[in-house]
């Protein structure tokens, strides 16, 4: 229990410094980071629940990309202060994966 903590808290301290970074991604509190952070995850066990692992967020190459694009696109329509452009979204995916090389945020 206490890694998924780990792992929710590292999320939004990562989507807070991608907002930090990016011009189409709306800067976002700490507690909307941590609804967005949850919600990004929900969605991306969605898709892998209905598509499978090969299209998950989490599968590597541009497929794994453009679907964590698209999750974190989707999340501004549920989460309160998250504002994403396409282009945003887009950047947010590849630094979030730069990041996760370093600091992994999956549950390994």
């Amino acid at each position: 229990m206490l890694k998924l903590v780990i792992r929710f808290i590292v999320s939004a301290l990562v989507l807070m410094f991608v907002g930090f970074l990016i011009p189409g991604f709306g800067p976002m509190s700490f507690l909307n980071a941590l609804i967005a952070a949850v919600v990004i995850s929900v969605l991306g066990h969605l898709i892998e629940a209905l598509f499978g692992k090969k299209i998950s967020p989490q599968g590597r190459g541009i497929i794994g990309f453009l679907i964590s694009a698209l999750v974190i696109y989707l999340a501004q329509f549920i989460v309160p202060g998250l504002e994403v452009s396409i282009v945003g979204a887009l950047v947010a995916a590849v630094i979030i994966g730069v990041i996760d090389l370093f600091v992994p945020t999956e549950l390994r």
